[in-house]
């Protein structure tokens, strides 16, 4: 395929080239590939034309959300289409199926349908209508965005204003992980690189835990949703604050799973639990750039003596947190994520997943906080958001992925995973236990 100079949209952003990379192993596990999902629950079946007149605007306004991620020489870059791809998909329940099942299968099909990377919309928007259900369900490549590209298009959708939704994307900047970058002399990103190198070093020291071995290939991505009562959710809040402080939240979390696994599988192989969760490198409330990438990776470990004890382990969380601020090491990996973009996707991988010690699989699961979700629940056009779930692709090992959200006081913890490397009944299980521990509970 021929691509000349004037069809390229935009390059991707060193994030970008990161979360690309597992797009690559995902999809050589078999699976769709590294995509994201928002579902909202809706009180009735919503304005349509003015829902797609939205999602239509709104794809003029950023050209990339229908664009083409293709490869030129060694480098990845969204490029116009001939004949753009429909985004917009309604599913309508048929008479002779429930409501329930029809949801069920309609989402598991949009999440695990298969498609060339360079023939997949960067964005899906699907309705699902029925009598009395009604979804609207998201799905993005996460090359086009992290999860807060998603709630920003999201609120787009839902802003009434067309003043206010002329705002969105403005001011225009570079990427931000190309602005970090940009603060630091050459000698200091030298610096930074090798120390970044040295933390990672320090994580691979230690082989970590993988709580899920099967011989079995994935075959399809499933997910659970566990969402907590008001009251639950503000037991969750105030033990986080007690344990880890304001700031520390996502380290509650992390550090609930660790010991739930632990629990569940004493006997695992491995020496520590390593998770890799994201660093905003935004602006609070920004509402620039729309689409791209702007994260850093960072790591929360814990050797397995200290999971086993509850206030060791919060301890050590936070003093761990505390001494990465301190040292920079969130943007020490910014000089490794930019190297990164220039190695090949497979290189790019096995260098992402593969501990330098063991060469076995350094993440013992993945996990993203996407905080609080602000958009009002009468903001949608034509009808009320009552809830809302996000999932998310993994790769095998770890096969898990843990993600949470707080909507109208209510914490979403959402367990996403490969089958038949694991199963809805031991993730019932496991939210059990997660639960526990999250409430503080006696064991």
């Amino acid at each position: 395929m021929s691509i000349s100079k004037e069809d390229i949209l935009e390059k991707l952003n060193p994030a970008d080239s990161f979360t690309l990379a597992m797009d690559e192993e995902i999809r050589k596990d078999g699976l769709a590939g590294n995509f994201g999902c928002f579902a909202l629950r809706l009180s009735k079946a919503p304005d349509i034309a003015m829902l797609e007149q939205r999602i239509n605007e709104f794809c003029q306004r950023f050209p990339v959300a229908l664009s083409s991620l293709q490869q030129i020489g060694k480098r990845h870059y969204w490029c116009k289409r001939d004949n753009p791809p429909p985004v917009f998909f309604l599913h309508h329940c048929p008479e002779n199926k429930l409501e329930a099942d029809f949801q069920q299968q309609t989402i598991d099909t949009i999440i695990n349908h298969k498609q060339a990377r360079e023939f997949a919309a960067p964005i899906e928007f699907h309705l699902l209508t029925g009598v009395t259900q009604h979804i609207f369900f998201i799905r993005w490549m996460h090359v086009f965005g992290d999860a807060r590209s998603a709630d920003l298009i999201l609120k787009y959708l839902c802003t009434t204003d067309e003043v206010q939704r002329q705002q969105f994307g403005l001011p225009v900047t570079p990427p931000l992980v190309d602005v970090q970058l940009g603060k630091y002399r050459w000698w200091q990103k030298i610096n930074l690189l090798w120390k970044g190198k040295r933390y990672i070093d320090q994580l691979d020291s230690l082989e970590s835990i993988q709580p899920f071995h099967s011989g079995l290939a994935p075959q399809r991505m499933n997910y659970s949703i566990q969402k907590l009562s008001v009251a639950q959710t503000n037991q969750v809040l105030k033990l986080a604050k007690e344990q880890v402080g304001l700031t520390g939240t996502s380290l509650y979390y992390i550090g609930c799973l660790m010991r739930a696994l632990e629990i569940m599988h004493p006997n695992s192989d491995g020496a520590a639990y390593c998770v890799p969760y994201a660093f905003n490198l935004r602006k609070q409330r920004a509402m620039a750039p729309m689409t791209g990438n702007h994260i850093c990776a960072l790591f929360a470990q814990a050797p397995r003596a200290v999971v086993q004890d509850r206030k060791a382990l919060f301890a050590h969380l936070k003093q761990q947190n505390a001494n990465v601020i301190r040292q920079q090491m969130d943007y020490a990996f910014l000089p490794l994520m930019w190297a990164g973009s220039w190695l090949s996707l497979a290189e790019y991988g096995k260098t992402l997943r593969l501990s330098y010690g063991s060469g076995k699989e350094r993440s013992s699961f993945w996990f993203s906080d996407v905080g609080r979700m602000d958009v009002p629940s009468d903001s949608f056009p034509g009808a009320t958001i009552t809830d809302l779930f996000y999932a998310c692709q993994v790769t095998t090992p770890p096969g898990l992925a843990f993600l949470s959200c707080i909507y109208q006081n209510q914490l979403t913890l959402s367990y996403n995973f490969a089958e038949p490397t694991s199963n809805v009944e031991q993730m019932a299980q496991l939210h059990q236990v997660v639960l526990a521990q999250l409430l503080g509970e006696p064991e």
